[in-house]
């Protein structure tokens, strides 16, 4: 089945703010296999001018996955999750992301379109603060895979 082509600019909002905590900043950045000592180190990333520890730049990821899911797993956009790979990330920032910030996500239906029977999904999702500061942007391409209705 088609995704739903009604759902383009559709907005999802995220909920509930996401607080970045010292702690899941100190834990991305080894998962990731990042010492850079502004991830883990309060004393070197104020240092840097910083209040805090940084976030790594893939970070904003982690707040943005709730907004996005609302999207994916919106039945009335038909996407077949058992088919997806992840085709694309892109970041945008506006400022660092710090420990102690407080995001708020809303994620926008950028794109739908079809290729080589693929449907290939496109969402926008905009990070601020709780006070509408806006702090990054991150792009997802999702790919279901054998899914799409081509016109000849």
């Amino acid at each position: 089945m088609a995704l739903n082509q009604d759902y383009l600019g559709k907005v999802y909002d995220g909920g509930p703010t996401y607080q970045v905590g010292r702690e899941k900043i100190r834990e991305f950045a080894l998962a990731i296999g990042d010492a850079n000592p502004a991830y883990h180190d309060v004393e070197h990333a104020r240092s840097l001018g910083h209040r805090d520890v940084v976030a790594p730049p893939t970070f904003v990821f982690v707040a943005s996955m709730r907004a996005a899911a609302a999207a994916m797993f919106d039945p009335g956009l038909g996407l077949d999750y058992s088919r997806v790979v992840h085709g694309e990330q892109r970041f945008a920032y506006t400022r660092p992301v710090t420990a102690g910030d407080e995001l708020r996500v809303t994620t926008t239906i950028e794109a739908i379109r079809a290729a080589a029977g693929n449907d290939i999904l496109t969402t926008r999702a905009d990070i601020t603060t709780e006070d509408g500061e806006p702090v990054a942007t991150v792009w997802t391409v999702t790919v279901a895979r054998g899914t799409a209705e081509e016109s000849a």
